[in-house]
């Protein structure tokens, strides 16, 4: 009696060893809500090249944001068609978390308006994650350019139209929209040269090619600041605190012009809903750690975060602001 008491306690024991074995090797095995991720690095696509504000804001969160996570978030600038390139892998990306997309007021707003044939659909094929950031546009000319002001600018580009160039980083993109609507309500007309990316646009407004650039400030202000282009306006509602002695545009004679970059991202459709609650927790306390909130300032944007459907209902709300003006500007591709 006492050996089959003994052989029913092993076998207890045997079975309790093994279901302790097997248990976590469950709960971490695939398709399980309880497997770790992330497990590699990620990559954060940005769909233009590198060196404009797209890319500084990418690189900034992608590297505190992959430090909260415990992997590497690696960024890839994939630049080409005003965004549509890069926005367009991310959309036909794995939905595993891996792979994410830096989107903004162009990629995600703008572009349903004004491509007939999108390879992607900003509401369909992404989830939203967070926002990252906004900033306004800075106005910036090349030294040689002979005006100081907004309505020297504007007289010139009357006086001469066409003759006033200006590069963006696309057709499409937040720069040519903002440079657009600036001709729309000045009622001057200027001539577009598309780059692929804005960094590329403004090396060529600093070396002379081009007249002017209307971009996002962090990647106009280092070259205010060198001397090698002079700031004329801003797109926002107040003036930037990196640079407090240049006027808004509506301060400048140009009433009711705002336009306003953001940034956010997005995740391919269909990522499961634990790895974006992930993703919005890493990404949004980077986002707002003191060294990002800091750096952004310092650049002139301003750290914005918000939940995945507060930034679906947003990107559907500037879907709808910016169509009638890409429509009254003839903005087509």
């Amino acid at each position: 009696m006492q050996t089959r008491d003994r052989r029913r306690t092993a076998l207890a024991g045997t079975v309790a060893l093994l279901l302790h074995c097997i248990a976590p090797c469950h709960a971490q095995g695939p398709g399980s809500t309880q497997t770790a991720f992330p497990q590699r690095a990620l990559r954060l696509v940005i769909p233009f090249a590198p060196g404009g504000t797209n890319d500084i804001i990418g690189r900034l969160v992608a590297q505190k944001a992959g430090e909260n996570l415990g992997q590497s978030i690696v960024a890839d600038n994939r630049a080409g068609a005003g965004g549509l390139i890069g926005s367009a892998a991310v959309a036909k990306a794995t939905p595993d978390g891996y792979t994410l997309l830096l989107g903004h007021i162009g990629t995600l707003a703008v572009n349903p308006t004004l491509y007939s044939k999108l390879p992607y659909d900003p509401l369909r094929d992404f989830i939203p994650i967070t926002l990252v950031a906004r900033l306004p546009n800075l106005l910036a000319v090349n030294p040689a350019v002979p005006v100081k002001t907004l309505a020297e600018l504007i007289a010139l580009a009357k006086a001469k139209p066409g003759a006033v160039s200006y590069g963006s980083g696309g057709v499409g993109g937040a720069g040519h929209l903002a440079s657009e609507y600036l001709g729309l309500l000045a009622a001057v007309k200027l001539t577009h040269v598309p780059y692929r990316g804005t960094g590329p646009a403004v090396v060529d407004v600093v070396s002379g090619q081009l007249s002017m650039v209307l971009a996002g400030v962090p990647a106009i202000v280092p070259h205010v600041r060198s001397g090698q282009l002079r700031a004329i306006a801003v797109s926002g509602p107040t003036r930037l605190k990196v640079l407090p002695e240049i006027p808004t545009m509506m301060e400048s004679g140009l009433p009711g012009y705002e336009a306003t970059q953001w940034y956010g991202i997005v995740a391919p459709t269909s990522t499961p809903g634990r790895i974006i609650e992930r993703l919005h927790s890493a990404i949004t306390s980077a986002v707002m750690s003191p060294e990002i909130v800091e750096r952004f300032a310092a650049d002139g944007a301003e750290a914005a975060i918000s939940t995945p459907e507060e930034f679906n209902a947003f990107i559907r709300k500037e879907i709808a602001r910016w169509a009638p003006v890409i429509k009254a500007a003839g903005i087509r591709e």
